[in-house]
């Protein structure tokens, strides 16, 4: 039923888009955070092509009012998700103005709180609806021209898309406005209210490029958004067509939903990339951020007509992010992440049986398959007529919708390239074929080696130790050096000894990782060497390092924790929730345990993100610290808009709830909880 609907709704509009075209909107939106509402007023400009008798405007949920037509009241209805216009439209420009009051149940996430100065509200519309708080279009086909003005207290800032044409402050209260000058879809409009900092850089062809950040975070300002001038630079040249907005900002918001947003002229992504020198190491912003940007030609300039073409966006975002990358790190980094996604997607080809042009697909296959078959075009067409495509296509379908006929129609034009017997293999057929994409990642001479590495997997250590003794001597690049310690896991540890200790010699972060993160029981004899990586300069490093080796030693815990107490790791404080479980755990460690007990406690609390939570419940009940606060604040996950998060906090209840005495606590609980949390809470009782 579900997809009859889709199918009737998507028809309906194609039908409205043959007698009426919008033009642009303006709205003017305010928030009240305490209630979770928004009072919007909007205008829409539209040409009426054909005479038609009833508009539609998406709209979840909403209750209107004073609804004019060329300034005059009209007859409207709304039946939950449209608003409909009832009226003898004829051939001709039209303004339709109305006031609307909404509480969205999603699309727009409420975050922290005003009483402890964290509060952010911050947008998703894609896969998500903008319609649920601004009246807009769910198709994706309708481009308009957003201008919004959000009024909101002025000890915020508030960003949406385009330009910042004004800000006027009154009594506490600021207006802000934004201005489109071209269309897009309604899921790229989007807001963002909170605490920022803004540093601007100018790319080479002038855009302004706004990086925002929380206050507290300033020191982390440059490891998270490193290489971004250089990313845009290089996209603008390799693309071959201008940047296609006014602006281009970035800015980072908690409890996201995903990776990153490229919301039009203005990407949103998690805070979970917010890093210092150290955190750059592991959780570089770098790929994430090189991919929403391209998505500003690739998605928000021109738009997959529908699911089917969803790869024209996402596998093109990979690629050129890619591309950016290898401008930055190298041809051997290129080729390594092109070998990475190579191997998860031969894995994945064995029980995955939908092919890149297929709405239903997975990420894995819009993305990496999408970017793998863009690489074998590339190969196979030529640089220089590859380039040329692209940019034709790009300009001939500017601010317009696209299929995938329409980029190979371009892709003919320059090139005799067999596109039938590419499209089969690359996009129609679900296999993953490693034949060409070995022969293409054999260009590269490190990852001959890789391959050749990955060919002796299942070989015995003693037919390749000495090729694997010298490859680790050599300045091959490290991710061969990291296959072959995985390789290692298995083997008895006095056979592999020599080689774990010519891995950590590397002096290279991620090869000396890879040994941390094998290595889970440590000889005696391989102590001291394996302690160094305590002092790696990884956060993740010290964390396998410092577990492991107290897991190991228990006559060395008690140096263990003197030596990592002050140790705090990423923003989800991966490091200091460890130091404390462990320290809790450790008998003769300190006496002051209820201290840490309960600083471990708050970090599974609402005043920190999902993540954290996260880390410090799986901790507390692991280590069986378990009392109301906790029961409390696992109620809260379930809650939680992060469905990650809800789902782990359901999964732990119901295994906590096979004791007796725990569900008895848990009962005890009910009366104190909100009403959100006793039906998730009652909901799992009853089971």
């Amino acid at each position: 039923m579900k997809y009859l609907f889709l199918f009737l709704s998507t028809f309906a509009f194609a039908q409205q888009s043959k007698f009426v075209d919008f033009k642009f909107v303006n709205g003017q939106i305010t928030i009240n955070p305490i209630d979770k509402s928004i009072n919007g007023a909007v205008t829409y400009c539209f040409q009426v092509l054909k005479p038609i008798d009833t508009i539609k405007i998406d709209a979840q949920n909403m209750t209107f009012s004073e609804v004019e037509l060329n300034e005059k009241k009209i007859s409207f209805s709304t039946n939950g998700k449209e608003l409909l216009l009832i009226y003898p439209f004829r051939k001709g420009k039209n303004f339709i103005q109305f006031l609307y009051e909404a509480k969205p149940k999603q699309t727009i996430y409420f975050v922290g709180s005003e009483a402890t100065n964290n509060l952010q509200i911050w947008t998703q519309g894609q896969g998500k609806y903008t319609s649920n708080w601004f009246p807009s279009f769910d198709d994706v086909n309708e481009k308009v021209i957003f201008n919004m003005d959000i009024v909101f207290d002025s000890k915020y800032q508030a960003v949406s898309n385009g330009l910042l044409k004004n800000k006027v402050e009154n009594n506490g209260v600021t207006y802000w406005s934004y201005k489109m000058k071209k269309p897009m879809s309604s899921y790229l409009l989007m807001l963002a209210i909170g605490n920022f900092d803004k540093s601007t850089l100018k790319a080479k062809s002038g855009i302004p490029l706004e990086m925002y950040i929380d206050p507290k975070d300033i020191a982390k300002q440059e490891p998270t958004y490193r290489y971004s001038k250089e990313m845009f630079d290089f996209l603008e040249k390799e693309i071959g067509v201008k940047y296609p907005w006014e602006v281009y900002r970035q800015a980072p918001v908690c409890e996201f939903l995903y990776a990153g947003m490229e919301n039009t002229t203005t990407t949103l992504f998690s805070t979970r990339y917010v890093v210092d020198t150290i955190g750059f190491e592991d959780r570089s912003y770098t790929n994430v951020n090189a991919h929403e940007l391209a998505h500003q030609w690739f998605g928000d300039l021109i738009t997959a007509q529908s699911g089917k073409d969803h790869w024209l966006q996402e596998g093109f975002a990979t690629y050129y992010a890619l591309l950016a990358e290898r401008a930055i790190y190298g041809d051997d980094y290129f080729y390594s992440k092109l070998y990475e996604s190579a191997m998860q997607l031969k894995q994945a080809s064995k029980t995955d049986t939908i092919p890149v042009l297929n709405a239903k697909a997975s990420s894995l296959t819009f993305y990496q398959k999408g970017a793998w078959a863009l690489h074998v075009l590339r190969e196979g067409t030529g640089e220089k007529a590859f380039k040329k495509a692209v940019k034709n296509y790009l300009q001939k379908y500017a601010y317009q919708n696209v299929t995938t006929q329409n980029f190979f129609d371009e892709i003919k034009k320059v090139s005799n390239y067999d596109l039938d017997n590419f499209s089969k293999v690359w996009l129609e057929t679900s296999g993953f074929n490693s034949e060409i994409a070995n022969a293409l990642l054999a260009k590269n001479k490190a990852m001959q080696v890789q391959l050749e590495v990955g060919k002796l997997r299942n070989k015995p250590l003693s037919e390749k130790y000495v090729f694997f003794e010298k490859t680790l001597q050599s300045d091959v690049y490290f991710t061969v050096k990291e296959a072959i310690v995985g390789q290692l896991t298995k083997e008895k540890f006095e056979d592999k000894k020599q080689l774990l200790l010519l891995a950590l010699k590397t002096q290279n972060v991620q090869v000396r990782q890879a040994v941390a993160s094998t290595l889970q029981k440590i000889p005696e004899e391989f102590r001291s060497d394996y302690e160094t990586l305590l002092d790696d300069k990884s956060y993740q490093t010290q964390e396998f390092a410092l577990y492991y080796l107290w897991n190991s030693f228990e006559n060395k815990r008690v140096e263990y924790l003197e030596k990592s107490k002050y140790w705090v790791g990423f923003n989800d404080f991966n490091l200091r929730i460890l130091w404390l479980s462990l320290a809790i755990s450790t008998p003769e460690y300190a006496t002051n345990k209820e201290i840490y007990i309960q600083e471990l406690i708050n970090y599974s609390s609402p005043n920190y993100e999902a993540t954290t939570r996260q880390n410090a419940l799986e901790y507390l009940i692991n280590f069986n610290i378990i009392n109301e606060a906790v029961f409390k604040n696992l109620v809260n996950a379930t809650t939680h808009h992060m469905w990650q998060f809800s789902k782990f906090g359901r999964e732990n209840i119901r295994v906590l709830l096979k004791n007796s005495e725990i569900k008895a606590s848990f009962q005890e609980i009910l009366p104190s909880l909100t009403e959100k949390e006793q039906f998730q809470l009652e909901r799992l009782l009853k089971e």
